[in-house]
């Protein structure tokens, strides 16, 4: 009985880490939102100059990334459901092999079995949610990659133009730019050509 309930109770914390992940994970884009310093004004730099962009800021403005990032958490709650519909199931199960072990109301041979039985759903639990854990990371790599290659495409174009020396960027913790004067901050201009791009897009399909 005791080797059951340590079954049960792996499997409990497993599911509840898991998901505490993919809880974690869905939300974490957001922070650093409230440090933006864009303008709400068109930046008017002259050509040559060094300019930077606030990559955080740009980003979780980006329609493009809140489209993705809000079929991504769809996503993500879809699969909290189901690790959780699973859980319960073995905890039911779990639940009622510990009453008929305490009742008497089946042989040694048969508790084995059912003990076995147990030991197999909870590995195969546990590499499940393993699975959709790292399923859910690479979809959410996917999803930056999409929405940088994106960025990154709008910005040779943007520079054709625009023919900044030299754009730079800040980036979490790794900034390239520690303090640069707001006159060269380009990040509004961007955002508002990447939106304006994808709305168009996204009108065309």
């Amino acid at each position: 009985m005791k080797q059951t309930s340590l079954i049960f109770n792996v499997v409990l914390s497993i599911a509840v880490v898991v998901l505490f992940i993919l809880h974690f994970n869905s939300g974490k884009t957001s922070n650093n939102t409230g440090s933006s310093n864009t303008s709400t004004e068109v930046a008017d730099v002259p050509s040559g100059s060094i300019v930077y962009i606030q990559i955080d800021s740009l980003i979780n403005q980006y329609d493009m990334f809140n489209d993705l990032r809000s079929e991504l958490q769809v996503k993500f709650e879809a699969v909290q459901d189901d690790l959780q519909k699973k859980g319960r199931s073995f905890e039911r199960d779990a639940k009622d092999f510990e009453e008929k072990l305490n009742k008497g109301l089946i042989t040694r041979s048969q508790a084995e079995q059912m003990q076995q039985t147990l030991v197999s759903r909870q590995q195969e639990l546990q590499n499940y949610s393993q699975q959709k854990q790292m399923e859910m990371s690479e979809e959410e790599a996917v999803l930056y990659n999409r929405v940088m290659d994106a960025i990154n495409t709008f910005l040779t174009e943007y520079n054709k133009e625009k023919n900044y020396s030299m754009i730079l960027t800040t980036s979490g913790t790794t900034n390239v730019v520690i303090k640069g004067a707001a006159s060269l901050d380009i990040t509004w201009d961007v955002l508002k050509g990447l939106n304006d791009e994808y709305v168009s897009k996204k009108s065309k399909k």
